[in-house]
């Protein structure tokens, strides 16, 4: 009898080459493919709802696997936990149907990005945030945000490396709330191409500062070839808060 596993992980990726496998160092799938070795005794493959590259995090990371071996769910969850490593953990651990896959069935996915206002580094937040020194427009951030708010092609918002031969994706929502020096930017959409949360925030953050006028955003929807390159803000600001499944089955 084989179950199908689906997780929700949390992680601080400031140590790790990104969530998926790499030659190049440890990545957060080695580390969870490690852990069920040694939990389950069985080399499991996890797949993933998406890739975060190096340096970014998540709370709401989710994945799932087919295991032979029968365990309770708290065993999945508390177990794992056990043989993973400080900065990375399994929130829950729910059995789903076969048809579950955990890319192919979400339908939305939610990224929060941390900007800091400060002209002063701060070291107790410099893995989780961008400290910006200026001054931030945030009216005209929001125009901006309106801007990139809708189904587009946002193939002026996707990284050289990026493989996906789909670039037109649905942004529900952004939005700005303040909290004391820091600026949280939240992006809830229906897919994301490779470092386009990043560079939507990048591009922000210069019309915020005044160095790019909100129409620019038009131009890069409209016409990339003429607009001038986003900006890319760096991984550490970066943040998978969650992945929606409407159609999810749990048994």
């Amino acid at each position: 009898m084989t179950e199908r596993i689906k997780l929700t992980v949390a992680y601080d990726g400031s140590a790790y080459v990104g969530w998926q496998l790499q030659p190049n160092g440890i990545s957060i799938q080695h580390c969870l493919e490690q852990a069920l070795l040694q939990l389950s005794g069985q080399q499991l493959r996890v797949h993933s709802s998406g890739r975060t590259d190096a340096g970014v995090h998540a709370r709401g990371m989710v994945c799932h696997f087919d295991s032979e071996r029968v365990l309770p769910l708290t065993a999945w969850r508390d177990g794992l936990n056990r043989f993973l490593p400080a900065d990375i953990a399994v929130r829950a651990a729910e059995k789903v149907t076969d048809d579950f896959h955990a890319r192919y069935c979400a339908t939305g996915k939610h990224y929060r990005y941390t900007l800091l206002r400060d002209p002063v580094r701060s070291p107790l937040e410099r893995r989780t945030c961008w400290r910006v020194k200026a001054s931030l427009d945030l009216d005209l951030m929001t125009q901006a945000c309106k801007i990139l708010t809708g189904v587009h092609d946002f193939v002026a918002f996707r990284s050289a490396g990026c493989s996906s031969t789909v670039t037109q994706k649905e942004i529900y929502a952004i939005n700005l709330t303040e909290a004391d020096a820091l600026l949280y930017v939240d992006v809830y959409g229906s897919g994301f191409l490779r470092h386009m949360v990043r560079m939507m925030v990048g591009t922000l953050v210069e019309v915020g500062r005044g160095r790019r006028p909100v129409e620019c955003l038009k131009l890069m929807l409209e016409d990339p070839a003429r607009a001038p390159a986003a900006i890319t803000a760096p991984p550490q600001g970066l943040c998978l808060m969650s992945v929606d499944y409407a159609m999810c089955q749990s048994v």
